[in-house]
């Protein structure tokens, strides 16, 4: 310290509750400074010491909430921000490109996986996904590509590098209407 004197050997002055040989630890403002600034650190100390330390079935407990939780959030993805550390369970991004591949007419989305790809901020989609016949198969999967991709860049902020669709199913189409029957039971 800056009178010379070692801080352990003040400190164990300033603890010691007997009487004091030396006055100096008592007259000096570096001494003083440094068993004041001391001081809440030794409370800290002593209710750590009082406090009863968990028990190892508790501590276990505790330990497998944390990896239930990690697992349930699956793997976590880097978002495009070159900033900060963003990223998002692919659980979540998931869940958001099947509602895109879904809100396209005569497309469900069956499975959805995303994996990094090359670069590491940079992601690939594999989906599966039943559809209608209706309409030619290609043209539905590229509307269905493109608002995966649209999704993965303006909802969540994923670098999508590619979108692998396979179709799986196919998806009933309903009934044409026909002409409306009378009550008769012939054509009106």
């Amino acid at each position: 310290m800056a009178c010379g004197r070692l801080l352990s050997r003040v400190w164990e002055q300033a603890q010691d509750t007997g009487p004091t040989p030396d006055p100096h630890p008592t007259s000096c403002p570096h001494c003083r400074d440094a068993v004041e600034g001391l001081a809440p650190v030794n409370a800290a100390t002593r209710a750590l010491r009082t406090e009863t330390s968990p028990s190892l079935y508790a501590l276990v407990d505790r330990i497998m909430n944390v990896v239930r939780a990690e697992v349930r959030l699956g793997r976590l993805l880097p978002l495009a921000d070159p900033v900060r550390d963003l990223r998002i369970a692919e659980s979540a991004a998931a869940r958001v490109l099947r509602q895109a591949a879904d809100a396209i007419p005569g497309a469900r989305a069956a499975n959805c996986r995303l994996v990094r790809a090359e670069q590491d901020t940079e992601v690939r989609v594999t989906m599966t996904l039943a559809a209608a016949l209706d309409r030619p198969l290609t043209e539905r999967v590229h509307q269905v590509r493109r608002s995966v991709l649209d999704a993965a860049g303006r909802e969540l902020g994923l670098v999508v590098v590619a979108v692998d669709i396979t179709v799986v199913d196919v998806l009933e189409t309903g009934p044409t209407p026909g002409p409306a029957l009378s009550v008769r039971g012939g054509a009106s």
